[in-house]
């Protein structure tokens, strides 16, 4: 710890609270903090930013604060409790669990993968981080899941060699939110199981296929067109950021674009609510 640093006891010292309080600061990346051993160091400059944005009306602090960056942070730790708590903070500040997987999640983990990919982290790094998302979804999903008739059923994956399973298990739940029974394949799925699972479901509507590694688009293609040869009465969709707008879906044999939960569903004429 650096002559300038503080320690978690000396900050909530200056801050008038209990230790843990300030401990829970932390933990929630309310107060940006580095671990050394067993031991948290806290700078002047953090702390000083820390206590000037805490003297403002607590919903002003909850509606601008970086629930993304913080959540990034804790996940790139590997801070399972950490993460979850920044999740309560944020959905006590109003976000839904909707709004956790596209505004925390989702931009936290595409932060992560950019960091990656220029060096910044490790792929340790960036498996650790995923590892942890995917608990945080599987303790969220089971509230996605509406109440009512569905609107019918959707079967979603990504094709061969594609090993990105947390968007997909992401774009699941949101559309069991808007109302979808949903068959979720996970990823790395030959074209002809994808096919043979989509022929063999019941009441399907449509079907979504994911591709955010660069290079999957031909497996994409193939597995696009299996699904069309066994279903050809079921609309195909793309999606993912190797499918950046419709023009590139139509290039992969897809019937439509999936740029969005809602705008996927608009697309198959229901209401995306």
């Amino acid at each position: 710890m650096g002559r300038s640093d503080l320690s978690l006891q000396e900050v909530s010292d200056r801050l008038g609270v209990h230790y843990m309080t300030a401990y829970r600061y932390v933990r929630l990346g309310l107060l940006p903090a580095t671990k050394q051993g067993s031991s948290w160091s806290i700078t002047e400059a953090d702390l000083r930013d820390f206590a000037s944005s805490a003297r403002g009306p607590r919903g002003d602090r909850r509606k601008g604060a970086p629930w993304a960056e913080r959540l990034e942070a804790r996940l790139v730790a590997g801070d399972l409790t950490g993460s979850w708590r920044v999740v309560e903070a944020a959905m006590g500040g109003g976000l839904s669990a909707s709004g956790v997987y596209t505004e925390l999640v989702a931009a936290a983990m595409r932060s992560i993968g950019r960091r990656w990919a220029t060096g910044e982290l490790d792929i340790a790094d960036e498996h650790r981080a995923s590892a942890v998302a995917a608990k945080l979804i599987g303790r969220l999903g089971h509230g996605m899941v509406r109440r009512g008739r569905p609107k019918g059923t959707i079967v979603i994956g990504t094709a061969a060699g594609e090993r990105h399973g947390l968007v997909v298990s992401m774009a699941a739940d949101l559309l069991r939110a808007c109302g979808f029974e949903v068959v979720d394949l996970g990823c790395d799925l030959p074209a002809a199981a994808f096919a043979a699972a989509t022929a063999t479901t019941d009441g399907v509507v449509a079907v979504a296929v994911s591709a955010t590694t660069a290079g999957g688009e031909v497996a994409a293609a193939e597995t696009i067109a299996s699904v069309k040869r066994a279903r050809p009465d079921v609309p195909v969709f793309a999606g993912g950021e190797m499918v950046p707008d419709a023009a590139a879906a139509s290039t992969l044999g897809a019937d439509g674009w999936a740029a969005s939960i809602d705008g996927f569903a608009t697309a198959l004429g229901l209401p995306a609510g």
